[in-house]
């Protein structure tokens, strides 16, 4: 009966165990699947008021060395953000104004782009490039493996003063009072990929 309870109790640890051992990461270069992966953003105004909605990955890859990122680039289609806390024609108002020369200028921009340039550990810098400009931003970025795709995700903070998104910025304009907007957008990132 002891030797029962002992090989019952050993196939217990061995269920537990196996449950919360992570699956490895296989190295190499993963190909995003843009329609798994989602780019969801969100602005404030100064008042604490905000707006969210999505932006689409249109093409991109990680290249994973020792279980980590060790490099990756991505292209961001900046004429498909949306906006999804509003309905109808005040969507479609501020998709409009979020797509015009003195936010984005999709017209003439029409990609974003975000290139790996280090990483130590998880923490990830990389080269954003919006509106033509290129500035560097950093963040931490968690990996893991879901039903044979590798999941990176990440939130990335960005100041839009340093690309030329002008409009409601105290950095660029006097006296707006509580019509200013933030100038950092918060952008929540889940890319999913196979190799």
């Amino acid at each position: 009966m002891k030797n029962q309870l002992n090989l019952l109790a050993g196939l217990f640890a061995f269920v537990a165990l196996s449950a919360f051992t992570p699956f490895s990461i296989t190295d190499g270069f993963y190909r995003v699947d843009t329609k798994a992966s989602t780019i969801n953003w969100t602005g404030s105004k100064i008042t604490g008021k905000t707006h969210f909605g999505t932006v689409n990955l249109m093409e991109g890859g990680l290249q994973v060395a020792g279980g980590k990122i060790s490099g990756g680039k991505f292209t961001i289609d900046m004429t498909s953000i949306a906006v999804k806390d509003l309905e109808g024609d005040m969507a479609t108002k501020l998709e409009g104004h979020l797509k015009g020369d003195d936010f984005f200028g999709v017209a003439k921009f029409k990609t974003a782009n975000l290139t790996i340039k280090s990483v130590n550990e998880n923490d990830v810098k990389a080269d954003l490039t919006i509106k033509g400009i290129t500035h560097e931003v950093a963040f931490p970025v968690s990996l893991s493996m879901e039903e044979g795709m590798l999941v990176a995700k990440a939130d990335i903070t960005v100041d839009r003063s340093k690309y030329d998104v002008r409009y409601g910025s105290d950095s660029f304009f006097d006296n707006l009072g509580d019509k200013a907007i933030d100038n950092d957008i918060k952008f929540s990132v889940s890319l999913k990929g196979k190799s």
